[in-house]
């Protein structure tokens, strides 16, 4: 039965779509309206793959969470669903915060989620709750909270107790959850269960003990060729050279699962994305067998200052194919976006020192791949691609190609708050040579380089009729362009 709050937020949604459709990303998933921020509950149902997110669609801020909802049959174009849930009970009456979804053996979707509960003497307890439907409509089930503090190992907080995700195999349904314990120490916690509703406490999965931040949420666990890989995000990471910066961070954890002990044994340890604007990413395996990840595109020091014109605030990442390649995680865009690409123009060989712009190179809606490689009479020091231009404004990629290094900048895009604007990062250089994939959607910029080895991910204010696209070099460098503007349109 739908709630009044429900109900309310349903009719407000879809009041407010449709006239700010024109203003939205062309195949990035956003709230439409409002405010958005984790990826909630990506599941295979019924042969779609549906969406939700974080979600409170009266503000670009944020508010008491929704869950706002989508679906794609091909991972590029989707389509609203009425918000799935609110929070409309006790148990969840301060959030519906972050969960997961998998698909009953009956044909219904069952969605696990936290509900968030403050007490009047400013206590909070973060609880583990399932909701069933039938892709459109969830009801919240009469035993919720299906997972409480009273499964806590000693020192687990109730607090810090949330973002369950969830996967069935031939043993039956299992929960990775987040928790602190009491010493900062994040950690991920393993439920089970034989119908999704009864849980009962495993085991600690995987625990920081001290490294790797404090508090860890938003887990997803899964297997992939061979290895074992655990997602999660991270509060108060410290600096480690270029591959974790300070604050919260993504990180990656490949290995093997000890299953008597119910405990992932690493072997490595990564970033999952190098990027200014990257959190909380979440995976779905598809009917053909790939590993599909999407991910918030938002870092939250800069969504608290979005874009002053704009009815919404936060986007997804486009979701990305997942391997394991020299024992790293790679990612690549899904395959479906190349069946969006248009007007292709393509450019070999061309000497690029002074600043150069090439006919057809333009845009804010593309996909374009640069192949970078030494003149044969002349080494570089740095490329530089600078996109997004228009007068003063611009955001720059530069390679310096002896270090093996990449930079991504944005101070000169017209961000006019004082966050974090310009991230290093390194990438796989051979004597020279480097690959890089860029995707932009109006607000966004994604970078790939290499085969996929590394990702790294940006938002951009910069208005759209800055589109501009212009190469340079210290030295000379021989270039490839492959551009083609993206339409989702039939």
């Amino acid at each position: 039965m739908e709630s009044e709050m429900l109900r309310k937020a349903r009719e407000y949604e879809q009041f407010n779509r449709e006239r700010v459709r024109d203003t939205l990303p062309v195949f990035h998933v956003t709230g439409g309206i409002g405010w958005i921020n984790d990826p909630n509950g990506f599941s295979l149902y019924k042969g779609e793959v549906h969406l939700f997110f974080q979600y409170y669609p009266y503000d670009v801020s944020w508010g008491p969470m929704h869950w706002g909802h989508v679906k794609t049959k091909d991972f590029i174009r989707w389509e609203y669903l009425p918000a799935a849930l609110a929070p409309d009970a006790e148990y969840d009456k301060d959030g519906c915060f972050s969960g997961s979804a998998v698909e009953l053996p009956d044909g219904e979707h069952l969605l696990l989620y936290t509900g968030v509960r403050k007490t009047d003497d400013g206590d909070e307890f973060q609880t583990q709750c399932i909701a069933v439907g039938d892709g459109n409509n969830y009801q919240k089930s009469p035993l919720n909270p299906v997972i409480d503090d009273s499964m806590l190992p000693a020192g687990g907080s109730h607090v810090d107790f949330r973002d369950p995700k969830i996967w069935r195999d031939e043993e039956g349904y299992h929960a990775a959850v987040a928790n602190l314990c009491t010493e900062e120490n994040g950690m991920i916690l393993l439920y089970d269960s034989e119908d999704a509703q009864h849980w009962r406490y495993i085991g600690v999965l995987a625990a920081g003990h001290g490294h790797y931040g404090t508090m860890w949420e938003c887990p997803d666990f899964f297997f992939l060729d061979g290895k074992a890989v655990l997602l999660h995000s991270a509060h108060e990471m410290l600096n480690d050279g270029l591959e974790f910066h300070p604050g919260d961070g993504i990180v990656c954890h490949i290995g093997r699962y000890d299953r008597e002990e119910h405990r992932l044994l690493d072997e490595q340890v990564q970033a999952v994305d190098y990027g200014l604007d990257f959190y909380a990413p979440q995976t779905v395996e598809t009917a053909d067998g790939r590993r599909i990840m999407i991910g918030w595109m938002q870092s939250w020091a800069s969504s608290r200052v979005g874009h002053p014109n704009l009815p919404f605030n936060g986007q997804m990442t486009v979701p990305r194919e997942l391997r394991i390649r020299n024992g790293r995680l790679c990612q690549w865009p899904v395959r479906e976006l190349e069946n969006c690409r248009r007007n292709g123009v393509s450019f070999h060989g061309v000497r690029v020192t002074q600043w150069k712009s090439l006919p057809g190179v333009s845009g804010r809606v593309l996909d374009m791949t640069l192949h970078i490689r030494p003149a044969e009479d002349e080494a570089y020091h740095c490329f530089r691609v600078r996109v997004a231009e228009g007068g003063d404004l611009y955001s720059e990629i530069s390679v310096r190609a002896q270090e093996g290094i990449v930079r991504m900048d944005r101070l000169n895009s017209g961000f006019p708050h004082d966050v974090v604007h310009v991230r290093e990062f390194p990438v796989p250089v051979q004597n020279g040579e480097l690959d890089l994939r860029i995707i932009m959607d109006k607000y966004s910029l994604e970078l790939f380089a290499g085969e996929g080895e590394c990702a790294a991910s940006m938002t951009l204010y910069t208005p759209l009729s800055a589109e501009g696209i212009r190469f340079s070099a210290d030295g000379a460098v021989l270039l490839d362009v492959e551009k083609y503007d993206i339409s989702v349109e039939d």
